[in-house]
């Protein structure tokens, strides 16, 4: 997935417009997903997947979904969703699936013809129309208290709330940061390990897939090398200044 859509964003380099831009190479790069899983027969028509995709610049988070896998941002105290689960029930997805022909029926849960649990997919072309692999685009620009990005498939969301995951993720992540060690685990993946423990004791029956972007990570790096250099470099300044003191304890002797 990553690789089509970076190919279809240097395809379009004639679009001024960089917003745009991102737009038509995220719906380029999901059709072509899904035309490459039917033609090279990489699945049967009765398979499909979600997809969340985040592109990560100095300025801004670029997110785009399929699906019910979800994005969140964890930010200050805050934790903002970047996307929005594209459920047969939501009032625009309903009157969309309905307007193709097609019926949602709740069977433990609001599905698309009774079966599918979600209104959008890579995939899963036995419900075509209704299904379609097109994503939800959003522009969310950067600042100074993003923490972490949280990626995850809605085994996750479906035993926890954003503002869980969030707390979850602040908590960890504040603590590993103050205590690590050059060969330890990052505290982005001990993250990522123990919300999925939370998802399994809470008897999650779905697909558990996790990824958590440390924000601060390489701000922190280079914050502890500065304080390196620092204490390095006043060692090196309380060495000489002793050294000065020696000679002119010498010479004031002699």
């Amino acid at each position: 997935m990553h690789e089509v859509i970076a190919e279809e964003w240097d395809r379009e380099r004639v679009c001024s417009d960089w917003q745009r831009r991102w737009e038509v190479a995220f719906s380029s790069g999901f059709e072509r997903t899904d035309n490459e899983v039917l033609t090279e027969a990489a699945a049967p028509e009765m398979v499909g997947s979600t997809a969340v995709v985040v592109v990560l610049s100095g300025c801004q988070i670029i997110t785009s979904n399929c699906g019910d896998s979800r994005a969140v941002l964890c930010r200050g105290t805050e934790t903002i969703p970047l996307t929005v689960d594209q459920k047969p029930d939501r009032q625009d997805e309903l009157e969309r699936i309905e307007g193709a022909g097609g019926r949602v029926i709740n069977w433990n849960g609001a599905r698309v013809f009774g079966v599918l649990a979600m209104s959008r997919a890579i995939g899963d072309r036995y419900l075509r129309p209704c299904i379609i692999p097109v994503p939800e685009i959003t522009f969310t620009t950067r600042t100074d208290e993003d923490e972490c990005l949280i990626l995850a498939s809605d085994g996750l969301w479906d035993v926890m709330t954003n503002e869980e995951v969030g707390e979850v993720a602040r908590r960890l992540l504040r603590r590993r940061r103050r205590s690590l060690m050059v060969d330890e685990v990052s505290p982005a993946q001990v993250v990522a390990d123990n919300l999925t423990e939370i998802a399994y004791g809470r008897n999650s029956s779905d697909n558990i897939s996790i990824i958590v972007v440390d924000l601060k990570a390489k701000k922190k790096r280079q914050q502890r090398q500065q304080m390196k250099e620092k204490e390095k470099f006043g060692k090196i300044i309380l060495f000489l200044a002793s050294m000065k003191g020696f000679i002119e304890f010498i010479f004031e002797s002699n």
